[in-house]
């Protein structure tokens, strides 16, 4: 269960950051050709990022925890023998 656990979390946090990894690395490339060290240039898109992300995946994200809950709720009475 723990194993199931760590791969949910994995491919749950994984989307997420790897979007908002591209969009740090393509800012900071752009930061460094115009050489403009702005911090909220770099934070504001990460942010919209992640947003339009969660709300592309949310109902996966969403189904695929309540999959592993009921998984882990039915196998309970199997680990309390």
């Amino acid at each position: 269960m723990t194993y199931q656990a760590m791969v949910l979390a994995f491919t749950m946090a994984a989307p997420l950051l790897l979007v908002v990894l591209a969009v740090g690395l393509i800012i900071s490339i752009f930061q460094a050709a115009t050489q403009i060290n702005e911090m909220t240039l770099s934070f504001i898109p990460k942010l919209l990022a992640a947003g339009g992300i969660l709300v592309l995946l949310g109902p996966w994200l969403i189904s695929s925890m309540v999959d592993y809950m009921q998984t882990l709720f039915q196998g309970i009475p199997g680990l309390v023998n």
